[in-house]
């Protein structure tokens, strides 16, 4: 089996509009939350959000792209764009290039826009770039088109867990040998009205009227619900001693990938969290790696009482004694949930951290939880050099999937 390196890494955040501004504002526990921007939320019972903030996509698409591309193609773009960029990826036979990137909604926004043109100007005027550019693989196929890549292409679809999923499969394409380099990752665009609705109903999101960035309080005894998000991420994997040939830096490597479900319901998490002990089991064991190397979890921790008790309860059963010395943090705490794409932005957060030996905290955490007792890497980032950093991601219908990073070593 090949080893997979990570070579390129770029990002579209709640935090920064590339890898560098999302990385400093997370050490320095800044939070992308604030009151909505997208659209007049003011009758909501939730007004707040963690939008992307200033994004030119014209800086990354021509103006007709812009004009037709739904926005989660053009976030995923400017991810990739700047991946690509960051691995140095030109040389390569396109066809030995693949992208596996997923999203968790789509083109939702575009869908909503051409059902208004329908319903106040007739089907006639409905745009004939209107299908193809919301369908959950548009932003994959669009990779390929600006980016010339003609290997393996497809998106992973499993809501929350996307982006996670996505990168895992991408490196088994480099483990098998079906290809040399993937880009790999997930995005995500859902700021619209009927989406917060959705989730109002569902009562999972933080209500905060006064401070917004005191939102999102992962594994806080306070904690009271999630924060929408928006955003891409996306890696570039290789095959790791081709990348050490050609000489370009190798941020981290990928050691392994764990997917499960829970099998228990669609939106509520197990409590006995079964499925997310077993997906980090997997990770652990398909990877060869013991479990005490593991030094950092960036936790999917989404601020709800059940899931981030959940997840603690997994960690735990995992990991036994050691769960006790791990240093874990949720970045969620500073730019929400970004959905498809949250995977992909935490597993960059774990490479990040195993490179630069510094983690990133979980802000707003004041009040301890006895159902969640371990160390969360509370208001401050910790320098601290680790070995093995592990990115958890559950979603909807009870999909897990987590990613295991290491430090590159001989």
């Amino acid at each position: 089996m090949r080893r997979v390196g990570v070579t390129g890494l770029g990002a579209v955040t709640p935090l920064g509009n590339d890898v560098a501004s999302t990385w400093d504002a997370a050490l320095a526990g800044r939070s992308g939350i604030d009151f909505i921007r997208s659209f007049d939320a003011s009758d909501f019972p939730v007004r707040i959000a963690a939008e992307v903030k200033d994004f030119d996509p014209s800086a990354v698409a021509s103006p007709r792209e812009v004009r037709k591309l739904d926005r989660n193609v053009l976030l995923a773009l400017a991810a990739a764009k700047e991946a690509t960029a960051d691995a140095q990826l030109n040389g390569f036979d396109p066809a030995r290039v693949g992208i596996v990137l997923g999203s968790a909604i789509g083109g939702f926004l575009g869908i909503m826009e051409q059902s208004e043109v329908l319903r106040e100007r007739g089907h006639e005027r409905v745009s004939p770039n209107f299908l193809p550019n919301v369908l959950v693989d548009s932003a994959s196929g669009q990779l390929a088109i600006s980016l010339g890549f003609r290997g393996p292409n497809y998106a992973v679809v499993s809501a929350c867990a996307t982006g996670s999923h996505a990168i895992g499969e991408a490196a088994e394409l480099i483990r098998r040998g079906d290809v040399d380099a993937v880009l790999a990752g997930g995005t995500e665009a859902c700021m619209h009205p009927l989406i917060l609705a959705g989730f109002c109903a569902m009562r999972g999101l933080a209500v905060e009227d006064e401070y917004p960035p005191r939102a999102s309080r992962p594994f806080d005894a306070t904690r009271a619900g999630f924060v929408m998000g928006e955003g891409a991420g996306v890696l570039v994997l290789e095959d790791l001693d081709a990348a050490r040939a050609r000489g370009v830096r190798v941020h981290a490597e990928i050691l392994g990938y764990g997917a499960s479900n829970d099998a228990y319901h669609m939106a509520a998490p197990d409590p006995e969290s079964v499925g997310v002990g077993e997906m980090m089991r997997a990770a652990l064991t398909r990877s060869g790696v013991d479990p005490e190397r593991v030094g950092y979890i960036n936790a999917h921790g989404t601020s709800t009482p059940l899931g981030d008790a959940a997840e603690t309860k997994a960690i735990k059963d995992v990991f036994g004694a050691h769960a006790y010395g791990l240093a874990i943090s949720s970045t969620k705490s500073m730019m929400g949930h970004c959905f498809g794409a949250a995977g992909a932005i935490e597993a960059m957060m774990c490479v990040l951290a195993v490179r630069e030996g510094v983690l990133p905290p979980t802000i707003n955490y004041e009040h301890p939880d006895p159902a969640c007792d371990l160390d969360y890497v509370p208001n401050e980032a910790r320098k601290l050099g680790v070995e093995v950093a592990l990115s958890n991601a559950m979603g909807l219908g009870g999909h897990n999937g987590c990613v295991l990073v290491g430090r590159v070593s001989d």
